[in-house]
């Protein structure tokens, strides 16, 4: 039987950065990745393809709607579907290949297989050839993920009623999609099929876009992609849903008990994501799991079986691949016995829509709920000289910061490149910045990265110089 220092179990984002990390810091590492490639959701199934389908379809839907005030005249103009999803598996494809490489590089064994606690150091793998084979580790890291979760009474026949991962391999573009949820997943890939021409209808049960963000992002997006011809029921519970031929119905009702009954030809259920622990044999091992199936795990991220930790999806906290890799590193670290650390109030949240959404740090309602006094500076992108130019006028940047000291509690924005330009604020709230301190650093110009700095002369002393 092989003996590792440690294995991990997912070689998704926070599974093969720990293996690596682990391997960086001298110990004799496995990891066990039950598919044929290395990347996990994320790479295979979620944040590279759906990523890689929002910018080809941007490039459509700006070759279609604003190439001609740029000067660009164009004929005949028309998504080729198959080119398009042909491009993502590329994608995938050579992202897996580079994963592949990092682990080689590091001497770490890859297995191939199910993987499942005997005890708390013997672990069983299960190859898909029905071949088994156990090893022993000193220490194991579960990072095994999450997958699509549906609410009671909705039954994912995936091929009308699908999840994220039926969307992002459709073999046609929908004449009307349906979309429950109203959170990251269900914009971005509503998104993918609005800009080629599918009607595309959101339903959600709260009564705003995004909710896990500062409010007023999801008005603004709300606003914005009503224009790009998104229709939404704000409010409204799904009551049922069901397919008929060809055809998905769906029935909701709003907060009065009024019912509204909705027809399309697809119907992507994202609702959320839930934790994937299945068959893993952790009662072997002597792991428990909260009422939401999450494993339970102190501030190291240590389960109740000492040398058994969890990271990632399976553990609590946003299910984000870059909370992922924060928390593999941390275990690797810790496990060496190093100080690493993590602030989870800094770990950005986006949203990759047109224009991008991003948050970091505390949100209005939650300021005004502790009862924190603030103060909020923002600055709008239509008063941008770079966003005037690239013709990227939605959305702000909203900054706030403490009343008494300055110190920047959170950071919003929505606009061009928000997805890029959240780093700055979660550099300078994880270094302690006061807005004046963002305000007085000299920011190039034109950039869109100067709403940023206009948002801080705004939150410090109402003082922005282009409002």
């Amino acid at each position: 039987m092989e003996k590792y220092d440690i294995t991990v179990i997912g070689a998704g984002p926070g599974g093969y950065v720990a293996a690596i990390r682990c391997a960086q810091l001298g110990m004799k590492t496995a990891i066990i990745e039950r598919y044929p490639t290395p990347g996990g959701t994320c790479l295979n199934v979620g944040c590279i393809p759906s990523k890689t389908l929002l910018d080809s379809t941007e490039h459509f839907f700006n070759a279609k709607h604003h190439f001609e005030k740029h000067g660009i005249l164009l004929s005949d103009l028309r998504a080729d579907l198959g080119k398009m999803m042909k491009r993502k598996e590329d994608v995938i494809r050579q992202t897996a290949a580079g994963i592949s490489f990092l682990i080689k590089k590091n001497k770490i064994t890859l297995y191939h297989g199910h993987a499942s606690f005997e005890s708390k150091n013997i672990i069983t793998i299960l190859a898909g050839n029905g071949e088994q084979l156990k090893i022993e580790s000193a220490k194991t890291i579960i990072a095994t993920g999450s997958k699509p979760s549906c609410p009671h009474g909705i039954i994912l026949d995936k091929e009308r009623i699908i999840t994220s991962t039926e969307a992002l391999g459709l073999g046609e573009i929908p004449s009307h999609l349906l979309v429950i949820g109203g959170g990251a997943i269900g914009l971005e890939l509503g998104s993918v099929f609005a800009r080629l021409g599918a009607k595309v209808t959101v339903i959600e049960f709260l009564d705003s876009l995004i909710p896990a963000m500062d409010r007023s992002l999801g008005k603004e997006l709300e606003k914005i992609l009503k224009k790009e011809g998104l229709d939404f029921y704000l409010g409204h519970r799904v009551k049922n849903l069901k397919t008929e031929k060809e055809k998905v119905l769906l029935e909701a009702e709003d907060s009065k008990g009024q019912t509204i009954t909705l027809q399309g030809d697809y119907c992507l259920v994202a609702t959320g994501r839930k934790p994937y622990t299945e068959k893993l044999g952790l009662e072997k091992a002597g792991i428990k799991q909260d009422e939401k199936g999450r494993i339970i795990t102190n501030k190291h991220l240590e389960t109740d079986a000492p040398g058994i930790y969890a990271i990632g999806d399976v553990v609590a906290g946003p299910m984000l691949a870059h909370k992922a890799e924060e928390e593999g590193v941390y275990v690797a670290e810790h496990i060496a016995g190093q100080k690493p650390h993590i602030n989870y109030n800094l770990i950005p949240g986006v949203v990759y829509t047109w224009p991008e959404v991003a948050s970091a740090g505390k949100s209005e309602e939650e300021l005004k709920a502790s009862g924190t006094a603030y103060r909020s500076g923002s600055f709008p992108f239509r008063a941008s000289g770079r966003a005037r130019a690239s013709m990227d006028t939605d959305g702000f940047v909203k900054i706030l910061s403490d009343a008494r000291t300055d110190e920047i509690l959170g950071v919003h924005m929505i606009g061009p490149r928000a997805a890029d330009m959240i780093s700055e604020a979660v550099v300078a709230m994880e270094y302690r910045a006061s807005a004046e301190d963002i305000a007085r650093i000299c920011h190039a110009h034109p950039t869109f990265s100067e709403a940023i700095k206009e948002a801080a002369l705004d939150a410090s002393a109402k003082r922005a110089i282009h409002l």
